[in-house]
């Protein structure tokens, strides 16, 4: 070993030790914050506009070489092992263990949380509104296949409040427990990823029987057992079922991603860059989605996406859901809203919560 290169690493390891004693006071500094918290000053320990925040800090102050989202995301972690020490949250994901979901859970929360997997997107409401888990996550949107309306249906009658989003890129894979593709007489996925993969399988899987099921990682837990199958499905099903990549990245957007919502039983106040989620249906009269947009232009608030879906209260009876830049309590965004509820038969604010930071 040349004395530079020994040199080079006796400093690495010395500033170690120092990120070491650092990362130490941050976390007695958390139990600290904890001990105020129980003490009566403020019970809330989960603060989503203050981490979003930190995380923005981070990515600004960031010099490299470490990538503003690399660097964001050892913070992340850091952070989430901070507040397991005041407060160890449950957190509410559409399983089973191994789907995308989970991963947008572990990227929102970090890995220092108890993910707890749950059958179907109702069953991720329940578990939130009954204070089994503090927080849940869900799918909402895929920028290939679009919205998942099971998840919109059920913020019609849910007191619960979106209090985040999560982006994830999607990168599907081809598993099996043998490398050899042409074995595989049967392939597994859930019906949005065949979608998504379907040029790909056009040419790659013609006359293979491609199998719809609840999820990828249902898709993957079959694979493992079952002789000649394969799955589509995520790295983190590869690692659980024990799983080989035949084929990486099929999809056939590369740019392929997933928007995921939190949700919990509390409002979050603003955090400087935030958006909000409305619910709104209007009367069954002519020129009566025109009104129910117009407060909007008229505070000059940004629109990022409007869907709609049948209200179940009648025939033919829609409700509107929409997504605006700025938060509730905005001055602007307050008119917009007030303004909305004098032309609209209905309106819920689902929430204002932070921009997705990473």
């Amino acid at each position: 070993m040349t004395d530079s290169l020994k040199s080079l690493r006796e400093r690495i390891d010395a500033l170690d030790e120092e990120i070491q004693q650092l990362i130490t006071q941050r976390a007695s500094l958390a139990e600290e914050v904890a001990r105020t918290k129980q003490n009566g000053e403020d019970a809330t320990f989960y603060r989503a506009e203050r981490e979003a925040q930190v995380l923005r800090r981070v990515m600004e102050r960031n010099q490299g070489p470490l990538s503003d989202e690399e660097m964001a995301r050892l913070f992340r972690e850091i952070m989430s092992a901070c507040l397991a020490l005041e407060l160890p949250m449950n957190i509410a994901y559409l399983g089973p263990e191994g789907t995308f979901t989970q991963s947008a859970a572990l990227k929102h929360f970090g890995h220092s949380v108890n993910a707890v997997p749950m059958a179907t997107i109702q069953d991720v409401f329940r578990e939130v509104e009954s204070g089994a888990a503090h927080y849940g996550v869900v799918p909402v949107e895929n920028s290939t296949e679009g919205v998942v309306n099971h998840t919109l249906d059920q913020f019609i009658n849910s007191p619960l409040h979106i209090c985040g989003e999560v982006e994830l890129r999607i990168h599907h894979h081809l598993l099996a427990a043998s490398s050899e593709r042409d074995r595989i007489e049967r392939l597994y996925s859930h019906r949005q990823s065949l979608a998504q993969c379907r040029e790909w399988l056009d040419v790659h899987m013609s006359g293979v029987d491609l199998v719809e099921v609840a999820s990828n990682a249902e898709a993957a837990r079959r694979a493992a057992v079952e002789p000649n199958a394969a799955a589509i499905a995520g790295e983190m099903a590869a690692e659980i079922y024990g799983l080989e990549a035949i084929a990486s990245n099929i999809e056939d957007e590369p740019d392929n991603t997933t928007r995921f919502l939190v949700i919990g039983r509390r409002q979050t106040p603003p955090s400087g860059a935030d958006k909000t989620s409305l619910l709104m249906s209007a009367h069954n009269k002519p020129g009566a989605l025109y009104r129910l947009l117009a407060p909007f232009q008229h505070h000059n608030i940004s629109m990022s996406r409007i869907e709609s879906r049948p209200s179940r209260r009648g025939m033919w009876d829609y409700v509107f859901f929409v997504d605006i830049e700025g938060h509730a309590k905005q001055e602007d965004v307050a008119g917009a809203i007030a303004e909305l509820e004098e032309v609209a038969s209905f309106v819920k604010v689902l929430g204002s919560y932070p921009k997705a930071v990473l």
